[in-house]
């Protein structure tokens, strides 16, 4: 299901500072991160893959975009719905800024199952949000500069594992120079965290409040039934003010953890 906390174009030496856990079925096929374009001639993007959908939860390209992608917690699904991992390698494919693409977006919405859509353009400065969720007209909201966080409601809800993380991220900054700020310690320390609140606060989604209860906290792993579902990969994507960006992933394999360190310098940085 996913969640993400960021510091965007408020911090003193980034641009952007991402955090981004992917949640799914262990069995569900994905490659880690790298370079990849999803057809012959077309734009090379750094990100994880679906390899059942064949898209991705989380990508940037060196040009300065980036897209990141959340599911809206709901207890049914649209049978015969497009595949939401397309959402993210449209934008980053394409050519269009992020209003631009969310407008687009929008006129096709409803043939998604819920959705949270975070698009940036790192160069111009400009990220915006979309979702499908609530039902009716889409959500299309500009990004401020700030902390922000999201989950598997709309952006900055406080679910208590989103408040957590908020928090948790919030107090890492402050304490933390741009020369401590290891995004790996960053991974370890905040986004492993495996604490629950209280049942009395889990947000009621209308799904199953024991299945709602297991899936509460910032890293998951738990069962359904004989499937094994929760934290597939761990991400920390910095990118500094000269345009340097650093992406680190901790990944499951094969039921080992393994690490990627990529690093690019951003085109056209301003």
């Amino acid at each position: 299901m996913c969640i993400a906390a960021w510091a965007w174009e408020c911090h003193p030496a980034h641009r952007l500072l991402l955090l981004f856990n992917r949640d799914e079925y262990h069995s569900r096929p994905t490659q880690p991160a790298q370079w990849w374009a999803p057809g012959e001639g077309s734009k090379e993007m750094l990100g994880g893959r679906d390899e059942l959908g064949g898209g991705t939860w989380m990508g940037c390209t060196r040009d300065g975009k980036l897209a990141f992608l959340t599911n809206v917690r709901e207890p049914d699904s649209l049978i015969g719905a497009k595949t939401r991992g397309q959402l993210p390698v449209r934008f980053l494919q394409g050519s269009h800024g992020p209003l631009e693409y969310a407008t687009e977006i929008a006129k096709e919405a409803d043939q998604y199952n819920g959705f949270n859509l975070i698009v940036a353009d790192m160069n111009s400065g400009t990220m915006v949000y979309i979702s499908n969720r609530p039902g009716g007209d889409p959500v299309i909201q500009t990004v401020a500069p700030g902390l922000h966080v999201l989950s598997n409601a709309a952006i900055d809800s406080p679910w208590p594992k989103a408040l957590r993380l908020g928090q948790s991220f919030k107090g890492y900054l402050e304490t933390h120079s741009d020369a401590e700020a290891s995004l790996k310690q960053m991974v370890e320390g905040l986004m492993m965290d495996t604490i629950k609140p209280d049942r009395s606060v889990v947000p009621d989604t209308g799904v199953d409040p024991e299945w709602e209860y297991k899936i509460s906290s910032i890293f998951i792993d738990t069962a359904k039934g004989q499937a094994q579902y929760g934290t597939r990969s761990m991400v920390a994507l910095a990118a500094k003010l000269d345009g340097e960006v650093t992406f680190y992933e901790r990944y499951l394999e094969n039921s080992l953890w393994k690490e990627n360190l990529i690093q690019f310098q951003m085109e056209n940085a301003k």
